[in-house]
């Protein structure tokens, strides 16, 4: 699956989410689309809508993970000039810019039970009260669908969701299975991305050896198909020559140290982290908005969090404060870091920082030695 809006695979599960987004299509029904990250969610819901008869308006999409929940409403709802800081001007939400159209909301298990009561009460009525309005400026017409990779029926047995939402929400269910539940769909996603990405990067489409090819097959994949292009695009950029062979597979996936594992720093990631610590831009505008565009990827933000801590010592509360986040937003912060893999043990940057100071200390040392 990729953005073109269409799935890659010849498994029977794939061919059965087909023919079900072909029914969800010819309805407004809510649809809910289930299964574990990275297995191609939101191409299913942008099929959905570029099949159905909203395709001609607008499809918006949120990641409602990690995100605080004023900033989660507002960017639903829209706000008012002067609702809150750097509020300047009147500002419609996606409801208002996707009227007509469809809007589908990522991770919505993750929202908290206040936005759960605010959505459920939108789904009732359609009326859009924008953050620091005191009535409804518009009623809208849009059609959800909604993505989580829980198990909604559990959060709801734990409190943690509202069963009336999730029935709201699953009128439509689609599931979708991870890789390991359709391995032959796996040289298919191969092939596509190794083309996709070698034309994207005007690069040659490169031959792969077939110990290689199979060590790609056999993988299990547990990003799935985001994994896969992820490591496709890797693989496409960084070789060495026009074959890739088993040294140039990722550690994870050929069982063996890669023959050059560093990393050069990327340059993107280096200007975002500037943005936020000198120039005093918020995380969740700099870093959370492009990478759940997918404009930022997993090892940029890795890249970004890994500095911090640095600067920090491990510290992740003053981490928050350095990328110019209200310490409200620590939670938040830590839970999209953990959603996305990026959550890195504080030790080992307070053992580096304990080690820097040994070394500071025994250098201060030996200058004080060598003047006596």
């Amino acid at each position: 699956m990729d953005n073109c809006h269409y799935l890659l695979g010849n498994s029977p599960a794939i061919r059965a989410i087909d023919q079900e987004a072909e029914y969800a299509a010819l309805t407004d029904a809510k649809v809910l689309i289930t299964g574990p990250s990275g297995v191609g969610k939101e191409v299913v819901a942008r099929l959905i809508h570029q099949r159905s008869g909203r395709s001609k308006a607008p499809l918006a999409t949120i990641n409602c993970a990690g995100l605080p929940d004023s900033l989660l409403e507002s960017e639903l709802f829209g706000h008012v000039r002067g609702s809150f800081t750097d509020a300047y001007r009147d500002k419609p939400g996606w409801f208002e810019q996707a009227h007509r159209g469809t809007i589908f909301m990522d991770e919505v298990g993750e929202m908290s039970l206040r936005m759960q009561a605010v959505l459920l009460r939108f789904l009732e009525s359609g009326e859009i009260q924008r953050v620091g309005s005191s009535r409804p400026v518009a009623t809208v017409d849009v059609r959800i669908i909604a993505a989580t990779n829980r198990l909604l029926t559990d959060r709801i047995a734990a409190g943690e969701f509202r069963a009336d939402l999730y029935y709201r929400l699953n009128v439509i269910h689609l599931p979708i299975p991870p890789l390991t539940e359709r391995r032959e769909d796996i040289p298919t996603l191969l092939e596509h991305f190794f083309r996709l990405y070698s034309n994207l990067h005007r690069i040659q489409v490169p031959e792969i050896r077939p110990e290689a090819m199979e060590l790609l097959q056999q993988y299990d994949w547990p990003g799935n198909v985001r994994e896969i292009k992820n490591i496709v695009e890797r693989l496409v950029v960084r070789r060495r020559s026009a074959v890739i062979t088993r040294a140039d597979l990722p550690t994870e996936v050929s069982g063996q140290e890669l023959v050059n594992p560093a990393e050069p720093e990327p340059s993107r990631a280096i200007l975002l982290y500037e943005r936020m610590v000198q120039g005093g831009e918020s995380f969740w505008s700099v870093v959370y908005a492009p990478f759940t565009s997918h404009d930022l990827t997993r090892d940029d933000l890795r890249y970004i969090v890994r500095k911090g801590l640095e600067r920090t010592h491990g510290s992740y509360k003053v981490l928050v404060e350095l990328f110019r986040m209200p310490p409200k937003d620590y939670k938040p912060f830590l839970n999209f870091l953990r959603k996305h893999e990026c959550h890195m043990p504080f030790q080992r940057f307070r053992t580096m920082a304990n080690r820097q100071d040994d070394l500071d200390k025994r250098e201060s040392r030996g200058r004080i030695s060598a003047a006596s």
